[in-house]
């Protein structure tokens, strides 16, 4: 007769309290990761908006100094076009869109301008002529 041992196997498994443990780890670093994009994000557009601003100054400053010692006058909000209202052959072929729905305010006249934009932590950005 064959007597068999019996030995218990012990399978090698994760608790649920350590499960529970690595979710909660994950669900952490999901957020913190998350977050920080968003912020990153919102930095990019400000750094775009800015970038738009200072081209668009340098482009006015161009047609003002081929327009006769005159800067263009440019009505509206929004999407903003400089090429439309520069009547030099040479002037420059920019348009400002914002990344987002952000509107830019443009203030012009013969003698000056102004052009701004709220960035995404409510503050605002300004430009205006160079003199």
């Amino acid at each position: 007769m064959k007597i068999s041992n019996f030995k218990f196997q012990i399978k090698k498994s994760f608790t649920l309290l350590e499960m529970l443990v690595v979710i909660g780890i994950i669900a952490i670093l999901v957020s913190l990761g998350t977050s920080s994009y968003s912020t990153a994000q919102k930095k990019a557009r400000d750094a775009r908006r800015k970038g738009d601003l200072k081209s668009f100054q340098n482009a006015m400053e161009q047609c003002y100094s081929v327009n006769s010692y005159s800067y263009p006058t440019i009505t509206g909000n929004g999407t903003t076009s400089i090429s439309e209202d520069c009547p030099s052959a040479d002037s420059p072929d920019l348009t400002i869109t914002d990344p987002t729905t952000k509107t830019y305010t443009v203030s012009t006249s013969d003698t000056d301008y102004s052009v701004s934009i709220t960035l995404e932590d409510g503050n605002t950005f300004t430009i205006s002529q160079l003199q």
